[in-house]
């Protein structure tokens, strides 16, 4: 009798490992892309207002997500126009990002803003931009040289173009002869 129910069990027993072997997995769950939609490279960005010439920005290259955010991960050059035209001061950047939401720039890096006219020079690692508001601010350290001393401090607060500013934290005052 043994006989009889062996090749049966052994059937079955058979047919239901190759049953669980053709079960197909779960397919894996979509992963959300969070990487740039759009790549630019070599780009120039005039802004006019009233056919005047308000503002230049320059980057190697220039990334751009869903949400509207901007990122420059080789760099920026700006620069910044007077009423008349004229240029009135620039910036550099090793890196920039735009928070879209926010309505601000960040720059880092070697950070550079140079005040064409009163010949003065603003360095930084870190420093945000709110072009709304015509601001600039940092909370790191920053270096400010003019024509006649050198600032240092931590923290600062300025108008864009540099004509007026405050630092938070002033650590140094060197005069220059």
């Amino acid at each position: 009798m043994i006989k009889t129910y062996f090749p049966s069990l052994l059937l079955l027993l058979s047919s239901s490992f190759l049953m669980e072997g053709c079960k197909r997995p779960d397919p894996p769950k979509p992963v959300e892309y969070k990487g740039a939609l759009r790549e630019a490279e070599d780009i120039e960005v005039l802004s006019t207002e009233k056919d005047q010439m308000k503002s230049k920005m320059k980057a190697k290259k220039i990334l751009e997500f869903q949400n509207g955010d901007l990122e420059l991960p080789e760099g920026m050059y700006l620069e910044s126009y007077d009423e008349a035209g004229n240029l009135a001061s620039t910036l550099k950047a090793n890196t920039a990002y735009y928070f879209k939401e926010e309505k601000k720039w960040r720059a880092r890096g070697k950070v550079e803003v140079t005040n064409i006219e009163k010949n003065e020079q603003l360095t930084t690692e870190e420093l945000f931009w709110k072009p709304e508001l015509k601001s600039i601010f940092t909370d790191k350290f920053v270096t400010i040289k003019e024509s006649t001393r050198i600032l240092t401090g931590t923290g600062l607060e300025a108008k864009q173009d540099m004509s007026d500013y405050s630092i938070k934290n002033l650590t140094g005052e060197i005069d220059i002869e």
